[in-house]
């Protein structure tokens, strides 16, 4: 669910083991993105995010030989591509720790070896809550893994802060999906939301002190119809706002207000923007472009202009670079790549 979302992790996400990052045309209206290059090609990947010093990314992947998603890193030029997880289950949704030697993500194979089934796609389109918890291990996939979260359920999404002190995540432990936080060893875990529905893919502001973070809390039938899927570890995610609060959960506020799939946000090395993916420009939603909106939900823009699918931003440790997934320059139907730009203010 994606940084979900894992849930949309598990939507796109699968890749392609090429190396080398050839330019990929600009598109003209695209004025904040310059020398877009990419960086995979074939098969679904997504969720790239980078390393502290700006030089890797971790991301998961689907590729050929890989029956479901697994945790990859690459040079930020596509160099160096290797495996870090183990390949048995299921995993999700990577970030690096730190010191840059480590990094976390959500993984099921303690639960089975085996990829879990698709979600019944006769409910409509949704997210499969699949039984995750957070494991810790190294860049270069040696040594054992450290298990930062052991309950029955979904923990996943999970994200670090930049002053290395807490990691956010999504959880159903407490009968819906909350947001927590726990440290960099899995104590002191801390619910920190608590309004019916929907919260998750969250991550810190530059300074440590805010999340951003995408959420639904329904009313009334459309509550029913939600609480009627998470008993069958379902969510259907077709209206995400975005909100921001204090990293301990108080001054939330909303910040979109389109009643579209607003989702994937991530602040911008000012902490006064943020960018993020979302359909609200497609009636029909299927088409997700990147847009920036201020964290007081003024001054709207868009950056993207491909017309198919681009979520997952983010901006590297200096602003300079920001990192995508995207369906542009497909070669088959649903491909999704990893692209890198210079960043033009």
């Amino acid at each position: 669910m994606n940084r979900s979302l894992s849930l949309l992790c598990s939507l796109l996400l699968a890749s392609s083991a090429a190396f080398g990052a050839e330019p990929a045309l600009s598109l003209p209206r695209e004025r904040h993105l310059a020398n877009v290059r990419q960086l995979t090609f074939g098969g679904q990947n997504a969720e790239a995010y980078f390393s502290p010093d700006g030089q890797w990314l971790v991301f998961q992947s689907t590729r050929e030989g890989v029956a479901c998603d697994q945790i990859f890193v690459m040079r930020t030029d596509g160099s160096q591509v290797r495996q870090v997880s183990s390949g048995k289950g299921r995993t999700t949704c990577a970030y690096f720790f730190p010191d840059g030697r480590r990094v976390l993500y959500a993984s099921s194979h303690h639960v089975s070896l085996e990829c879990p089934p698709q979600p019944d796609h006769s409910k409509g389109y949704v997210w499969p809550l699949y039984p995750y918890d957070i494991f810790a291990g190294s860049v270069d996939g040696s040594g054992p893994l450290h298990r930062l979260t052991d309950r029955p359920g979904y923990d996943a999404e999970a994200t670090v802060s930049p002053d290395g002190k807490r990691v956010v995540f999504t959880s159903d432990r407490d009968g819906d999906l909350e947001l927590y936080t726990m440290d960099l060893s899995g104590r002191n875990q801390r619910r920190i939301t608590r309004r019916a529905g929907y919260d998750g893919g969250a991550f810190f502001s530059p300074d440590s002190r805010r999340l951003v973070y995408r959420a639904h809390h329904p009313e009334g039938q459309a509550l029913a119809e939600f609480k009627s899927l998470l008993a069958q570890r379902l969510v259907r995610p077709t209206k995400m706002e975005l909100r921001v609060m204090d990293a301990d959960g108080g001054n939330d506020c909303q910040v979109t207000r389109n009643g579209k799939a607003n989702f994937a946000p991530y602040f911008h090395p000012d902490g006064k923007r943020i960018v993020f993916s979302s359909n609200m420009l497609d009636p029909k939603g299927r088409a997700f472009e990147l847009f920036m909106i201020g964290a007081d939900g003024t001054g709207l823009e868009r950056i993207t202009y491909d017309g198919t699918f681009a979520a997952f931003p983010m901006f590297s440790p200096d602003g300079r670079q920001l990192v995508f997934a995207s369906n542009r320059n497909g070669k088959v139907p649903h491909e999704t790549n990893l692209f890198l730009a210079d960043w033009v203010e």
